[in-house]
């Protein structure tokens, strides 16, 4: 076995100190642990193939990383359908000792180490993300802000860090401490293994087909007693978000009706 370090501390709901551990696992082991567990990238994109692996961020990430065997991109290409639809297309087809990822195709993965950081991730937290909220408040309309006026919380509250920029290692924005255990998610990033999510009925809801979809899988889950948390894995997002808009506003009425907090 490894050797165990304790790589942060903070304070629970009950206010005593708690830690996570991460087993530092020789070379050989991970191997042995982890050689026949297949990590499924799922992502949509509205691109051609060709265009995919050629232009997009994500279709240029995975072809860096491509002699990682264990890495299997699973990409939906001319795509005309809502995220959660295809997400759980690939939940429902992935084998059952599959890891699932949840991307955007607008994500740049710097991150090498890529395989590795999400088992580390995964044996720790239930589903993780890469940014998030370690509380939830009545209305909030994303992850990062606290009421409707998109007035940013507490940084306190906010775990994580991710890059932004047009090109692969952006500007980096730093939200909080992390890893930390959270209510909600950035959905630029999910991952969860295959398993866990059918056992519990962990899904996506059709009826939001981008803006909110992660708000709403983060609360599913949370509501099936799942645990949620940041993971230092290294991205870079060319997206800030569409806040805002129509549609965005469309989702969040949806959202808030469902919920109704």
């Amino acid at each position: 076995m490894g050797s165990v370090r304790y790589i942060f501390h903070g304070r629970g709901k009950t206010g005593l100190a708690y830690f996570f551990i991460l087993r530092h696992w020789p070379v050989t082991a991970i191997n042995h642990k982890y050689s026949l567990m297949k990590l499924e990238i799922v992502s949509a994109s509205r691109h051609s193939e060709e265009e995919f692996w050629n232009s997009s961020p994500l279709g240029i990430s995975l072809k860096r990383i491509a002699w990682d065997g264990r890495l299997i991109p699973r990409i939906k290409f001319s795509n005309g359908n809502g995220l959660p639809a295809v997400y759980n297309e690939w939940i429902a087809m992935a084998g059952d000792g599959s890891i699932l990822v949840f991307m955007h195709d607008d994500v740049w993965i710097d991150d090498y180490f890529f395989y590795q950081r999400i088992i580390e991730g995964l044996e720790c937290f239930d589903i993780i993300g890469v940014a998030g909220n370690r509380r939830r408040v009545d209305s909030q309309p994303a992850w990062a802000f606290k009421n409707a006026d998109l007035e940013w919380d507490d940084k306190s509250n906010l775990s994580g860090a991710v890059a932004h920029g047009k090109h692969p290692f952006g500007r980096i924005s730093r939200y909080g401490e992390v890893p930390a255990e959270c209510e909600l998610l950035d959905g630029c990033f999910l991952a969860a293994k295959k398993s866990l999510l059918t056992s519990t009925g962990s899904f996506f809801d059709n009826r939001f087909e981008f803006h909110f979809y992660d708000m709403d899988f983060c609360r599913t889950t949370r509501s099936k007693a799942l645990r949620l948390g940041t993971w230092p894995i290294c991205l870079t997002h060319r997206s800030g978000g569409h806040f805002g808009t129509d549609e965005w506003r469309k989702s969040y009425m949806n959202y808030l009706e469902k919920w109704r907090t």
